[in-house]
């Protein structure tokens, strides 16, 4: 399939601030390096990785009523959860504005944020690309890159383990489908240490 990035990345410089765009532009680098690297189409990722934040920027009610309007399974803690909307928004927005029919760049929008467990591997790539791309500059973030090129499921349970404590830590909600993406992750590897 063709992805039209040239067009997409016009309509992100004018709608999102030089920072936000520049985040935009490493996030989808570095999921095209981890698609290479595990197996997925690298244009799909970067394509992906590209639009994960297109509605970060918009007026919160306009985020608010995109989730409202959406139809997507959103739980009463994302909705709560200013911070959360743009992913549900932005999966929505790319669905019906830019015409995107592909469940899988869809979904990995929409829950590059909160994550869930059985993400598929798009998904997975979003979500630990916007972690680790080249402008994040958190305290762990060099370990975080390292386990992210190391092994994709313990990454992810070290993803939600680091998500999860730092929504304690500013004691916000914790949606369902984070807490489900945690167990799911714990038992994957449990039952990789058994084989």
């Amino acid at each position: 399939m063709f992805y039209n990035t040239d067009e997409k990345k016009k309509y992100l410089k004018e709608h999102l601030s030089q920072k936000r765009y520049q985040h935009s532009l490493n996030v989808a680098a570095e999921c095209r390096k981890l698609a290479e690297k595990y197996g997925e189409d690298p244009d799909k990722a970067y394509f992906a990785g590209l639009l994960h934040d297109v509605c970060k920027e918009l007026p919160a009610e306009e985020q608010k009523r995109l989730v409202l309007e959406s139809g997507f399974a959103v739980c009463r803690e994302e909705i709560e959860t200013r911070s959360l909307w743009h992913a549900v928004a932005g999966a929505y927005f790319v669905k019906n504005v830019f015409g995107v029919e592909d469940i899988d760049i869809i979904n990995s929008i929409r829950f590059h944020t909160v994550g869930r467990a059985g993400m598929t591997r798009l998904e997975e790539i979003v979500y630990l690309g916007d972690l680790v791309s080249a402008d994040r500059s958190y305290k762990d973030v060099d370990k975080m890159r390292k386990a992210v090129y190391s092994d994709l499921n313990g990454a992810m349970l070290e993803a939600f383990n680091f998500s999860i404590k730092n929504v304690v830590k500013k004691g916000g909600l914790l949606p369902v489908c984070t807490v489900e993406g945690y167990n799911f992750y714990t038992r994957l590897l449990k039952e990789d240490k058994k084989k």
